[in-house]
């Protein structure tokens, strides 16, 4: 086992899956991103089985960035100088004796895993004994197993050639500045502490829409369904942002180091700490908590199986057992073929408790809004007094946007942190784990997942199956996002 000198940048970028549709459509335009800003200055070395050569990648390269709308000449010439190309099998010695070699001088470096999970082991045991993984670090793409039991040995896996803290298990939603903002607008404005726990929150809802459905890529959803392709991973992670404790950064900081390095660095370690905390308070999911739906359709897809009982739709109710949390309801939804394509998460605050004004019969709550995608936007809801003699009130969203602009693409922000060796967007082993305990009971082989909880057929364009309704507690209603500014 070898451990990574986190004082170091990376000195070399090795990506596996170099002709892959990862690749194409993320790596290639996320490395020049990085360089058109000065950020990359590195061997970069694409290594897959296809026969290719250097000429050939560069070509993938430039058409992979042209598709994507942000070609520059000046930083594609750099890349292309950059770029080098290893054909190979990745259970072949020989592979990993031409990367030594092509490595050079380079003694730190990151190698990316766009590769299927089932390569993971092979790679990083070929690594290992080239030498290769000394003083390296490693990026794991998703899914980070398929249970918890599978997590778990996949975590042994790779702790068999690389220590933790040189693993990077990588969640583009993670670098969305959407999301990241969550945690900021939390805990950088006075008025929302106070008021962030079960006396005056409500509940909290999560909805993940897509209008599209599958996209050809039937055969991939088969084995994933709605629940392991976004709720265990992206909308659990964004929850533990939503509902962890302040990350208590005096206690993660090392008395050896000063400066705004050692303070970002003991702030990631008190995050991912407090994350894993609410992710391990998490009360596992029983059947009843969840309804699975699967649009109609979907059986016509190519690559789905005849009676396929995969969901395409699940909503579920969760609960944190905490003193913070302890009560309050929690609904999380995703699906695909959904009226919109739209990610947003809704804090709905109890009522005051002032009986005098009309909040609680007008059907109004105060809320907390966050659009995370596709564009960005905070609402708060508040109530305003109507004009005339009546103390009678009215609705009032206060909408804040934010545009974008030239802001760092996800996989450019996580690239360039684990280049660096921060790991604070990147989620740890043992949070992988915590989060697929709360899903654990209610997954089944994609065969008969129907074992677990029943599936049901609903029509495209609409917010997924009636039963969806039903887990709501109490008078709760799901707030089904659209393309206005706020919920009227």
């Amino acid at each position: 086992m070898t451990r990574s000198d986190s004082d170091s940048h990376s000195d070399a970028f090795v990506f596996f899956g170099a002709t892959g549709d990862l690749a194409y459509k993320q790596i290639f335009p996320a490395l020049q991103a990085m360089i058109k800003h000065g950020h990359l200055d590195l061997p970069i070395i694409g290594v897959a089985k296809s026969d290719w050569t250097d000429d050939q990648l560069r070509e993938r390269a430039r058409d992979s960035i042209e598709k994507s709308g942000c070609f520059d000449a000046d930083a594609f010439a750099k890349l292309s100088a950059r770029l080098q190309y290893i054909s190979g099998d990745y259970k072949d010695d020989g592979t990993y004796a031409q990367l030594r070699t092509a490595l050079g001088a380079a003694k730190r470096p990151l190698y990316y895993l766009a590769v299927p999970p089932s390569m993971f082991g092979p790679v990083t045991q070929g690594l290992a004994k080239s030498g290769g993984a000394e003083n390296a670090r490693v990026i794991i793409e998703k899914p980070f197993g398929r249970d918890l039991a599978s997590a778990q040995a996949l975590n042994q896996t790779l702790h068999a050639s690389f220590a933790e803290d040189a693993i990077f298990r990588i969640d583009h939603y993670l670098g969305k500045e959407a999301v990241e903002n969550l945690l900021y607008f939390r805990f950088a404005n006075t008025f929302v502490e106070p008021i962030w726990h079960r006396d005056y929150v409500a509940s909290i809802q999560i909805t993940m829409a897509e209008h599209f459905g599958v996209q050809g890529r039937g055969a991939f959803y088969e084995e994933v369904g709605a629940i392991r392709d976004v709720i265990q991973n992206h909308m659990l992670q964004v929850l533990a942002l939503l509902t962890m404790e302040i990350p208590d950064i005096a206690a993660k900081s090392d008395n050896q180091r000063t400066g705004p390095e050692a303070v970002h660095g003991a702030t990631q370690d008190a995050i991912r700490d407090e994350k894993l905390r609410v992710l391990s308070a998490m009360r596992p999911l029983d059947p009843s908590d969840v309804v699975r739906g699967q649009f109609r359709g979907y059986g016509d897809e190519p690559g789905v199986a005849a009676g396929s009982r995969v969901e395409t739709f699940a909503a579920l109710r969760l609960y944190i057992d905490n003193a913070r949390w302890a009560g309050v309801p929690i609904y999380i939804r995703a699906g695909k073929e959904l009226p919109v394509t739209c990610t947003e998460v809704m804090i709905e605050l109890k009522p005051p408790r002032n009986p005098v004004f009309d909040t609680e019969a007008s059907g109004h709550p105060n809320y907390f809004l966050f659009r995370l995608g596709p564009d960005q936007l905070i609402a708060l809801g508040t109530r305003t007094k109507i004009p005339g003699e009546a103390m009678i009130g009215g609705a009032t969203a206060l909408v804040a946007h934010r545009h974008p602009g030239d802001e760092m693409t996800p996989y450019e922000r996580l690239l360039g942190d684990a280049l660096q060796g921060s790991a604070g967007l990147f989620t740890r082993g043992d949070m992988v784990e915590a989060a697929w305990r709360v899903v654990d009971p209610v997954l089944a082989p994609a065969s008969d997942q129907s074992e677990v909880a029943p599936i049901a057929v609903y029509e495209p364009n609409t917010w997924g199956p009636p039963a969806a309704e039903k887990i709501m507690a109490g008078d709760d209603q799901w707030h089904n996002p659209t393309s206005e500014e706020a919920p009227s």
